[in-house]
């Protein structure tokens, strides 16, 4: 498995060739306020509150405007690139909103991503930059600060990506923590974005806190627009190779294999995840559709005991909560052992403050039935 673009900590590639910044360039800290507020309207993103988003983001933009031109240091070039980026992104998210444009919106907020992979590199030498790509909740434990202060293993461990450049379909992006040791069996998380999504995007939604609480993560890109919810099935087979591929590679925990997935993504880990031969030992589907003929058609076996945790928002207007209670219902009549969670504040959007309450759920003893329902 050959990363075929630039890989993390590549002497070959231009972020990394560069030193980084001192750690008092200004360009940091309003660009870090700048993504949290993005972050911010992306996980709150409703068509209700949209002139409402435009307008967060207005003061941070308007500091990082202040500080974008800063004069080049050794490191300026991808810093000024990933403001401008940011700046660009403030820019759209304010049209798009003005003019009750969801799918602009939707598309402006992407850039989050694509500004956050330009900055990462940044990490071993900016606390700050470090501390960002932390969840929030082990932004001050030492020990969480000690291992993310661990050089990538260009290749093996950091960002990697396998025919996986925005606006091609059917590759993957991946993130190894830097910390990774082979003596220790890793959880994996595979992760499936939504409808007209990208994997190399949804991956951010999952780096904090696989970052920071240990677990690989595989973001899959659909062969399609989106995942083969009706039509035929090009992209099962992919990621059963796909698994295969990184336990292969990487020191894989057997008993903690999981296929997530938001909004398609996530009724896609129905279909996938059901399948009598599924490597997958959990799921985890957020905001997605939920069909009972999924339960009828699954054999027994292989639900009895499978663990599923559910995460839906009541305010989501794509697909209706009622939706995820009765499967969330359904599956554990069938034997599953179902985690349910209801977030009371959330539209159609990926919750991103869920993702480590996933993971520790994953991460939990197998055999203790308090961690499966």
């Amino acid at each position: 498995m050959t990363p075929d673009d630039a890989r993390n900590g590549d002497p070959r590639s231009p972020v990394s060739r560069d030193p980084a910044p001192p750690p008092a360039d200004p360009r940091i800290a309003p660009l870090l306020r700048t993504l949290d507020v993005l972050g911010a309207a992306a996980r709150h993103l409703d068509p209700s509150i949209l002139e409402l988003l435009g307008q967060t983001v207005e003061a941070p933009a308007a500091a990082l405007h202040q500080v974008v031109d800063h004069p080049n240091d050794a490191a300026g070039a991808p810093l000024d690139a990933a403001c401008r980026m940011a700046l660009a992104a403030c820019d759209d998210l304010r049209v798009a909103c003005l003019h009750d444009d969801l799918r602009a919106a939707y598309r402006a907020l992407r850039a989050v991503a694509a500004v956050e992979e330009q900055i990462y590199p940044l990490c071993p030498w900016d606390a700050t930059v470090s501390r960002h790509f932390l969840p929030v909740a082990l932004r001050d434990d030492a020990a969480a600060r000690v291992r993310a202060g661990v050089a990538a293993q260009p290749g093996r461990t950091g960002l990697l990506h396998v025919s996986s450049t925005r606006g091609t379909r059917g590759g993957f992006s991946m993130y190894v923590p830097e910390h990774y040791t082979p003596e220790r069996r890793w959880p994996l998380v595979v992760a499936l974005h939504g409808g007209g999504g990208h994997g190399r995007d949804f991956l951010w939604q999952w780096l904090k806190d696989a970052r920071g609480r240990g677990a690989i993560v595989v973001a899959p890109t659909s062969s399609g627009r989106t995942w083969p919810l009706q039509e035929e099935d090009r992209d099962t087979p992919r990621l059963l190779e796909l698994v295969d591929q990184v336990r292969c590679g990487w020191s894989i925990d057997p008993r903690r294999v999981l296929l997530t997935g938001m909004s398609d993504g996530g009724t896609f880990a129905y279909l996938a995840g059901l399948q009598t031969d599924a490597p997958f030992t959990h799921l985890a589907p957020v905001s997605s559709a939920f069909h009972p003929i999924l339960v009828e058609v699954a054999e027994p076996d292989r639900l009895r005991g499978l663990p599923i945790f559910v995460t839906h928002g009541a305010l989501d207007w794509m697909f209706p909560v009622e939706m995820a209670r009765s499967a969330a219902t359904l599956l554990s009549a069938a034997g599953a052992a179902v985690r349910y969670r209801e977030v009371a504040d959330l539209g159609h959007c990926h919750p991103v403050e869920r993702v480590g309450e996933i993971l520790q759920w994953l991460q939990g003893d197998p055999t203790d039935q308090s961690m499966r329902g």
